[in-house]
């Protein structure tokens, strides 16, 4: 991903604003994995979440002079946002006619036991995950994956910190109970057999 990150990086300097290239240079070195993986905890397959996140910066390059200084996170986390949020509606449209990247993954690649389950572990994560509420997953996600602080989570947001430290709480207390309901299931469908 470093090289895709740093031809990315020169390309968007070059094309959007030669003016500043070395600040987007360093604007994409140090965000692009935090935006990456936040897509991906947002719902989106690594395929899609790649295109994603080279979208979001490329908004960023454009609005660069509009961007706050020391507020470039939070743009940023604003843009992937509104990202997972497009890609989610269009998934949702479009629900059924493809295969899921596990799916994909497992069809063409077989692999040894502990990748298999590793991969089922991941998809059952997302699922989990995507079943939440946005406003619930997205705290879940900064805090829990991207080991943000609530304070932070709260800037990123734009709530009151009270809001975030609530939102975690609940997040939490909904993620757990979607796990015990996944794990029930599991629990039951092996007893069946």
């Amino acid at each position: 991903m470093t090289s895709a990150v740093s031809e990315l990086a020169m390309s968007l300097a070059e094309s959007e604003a030669p003016g500043n290239a070395e600040e987007l240079d360093a604007l994409v070195r140090a965000n692009f994995e935090f935006v990456w993986r936040l897509l991906r905890r947002l719902g989106l397959p690594e395929s899609d979440a790649d295109d994603a996140a080279q979208q979001v910066f490329t908004i960023a390059c454009r609005r660069f002079g509009a961007i706050q200084k020391g507020s470039e996170r939070s743009f940023l986390y604003g843009c992937a946002l509104n990202g997972a949020a497009k890609w989610r509606s269009a998934r949702a449209r479009q629900q059924g006619r493809f295969e899921t990247d596990a799916e994909i993954v497992e069809s063409e690649h077989p692999c040894g036991d502990e990748l298999l389950d590793r991969q089922k572990a991941r998809q059952l994560l997302d699922q989990i995950l995507d079943s939440m509420p946005e406003e619930l997953r997205t705290v879940f996600v900064l805090f829990e994956f991207e080991e943000l602080t609530s304070i932070e989570i709260a800037e990123l947001l734009g709530v009151p910190r009270g809001t975030a430290a609530s939102r975690l709480r609940r997040a939490r207390e909904d993620f757990e109970k979607r796990v015990t309901r996944v794990e029930s299931r599991m629990r039951f469908q092996g007893a069946k057999r």
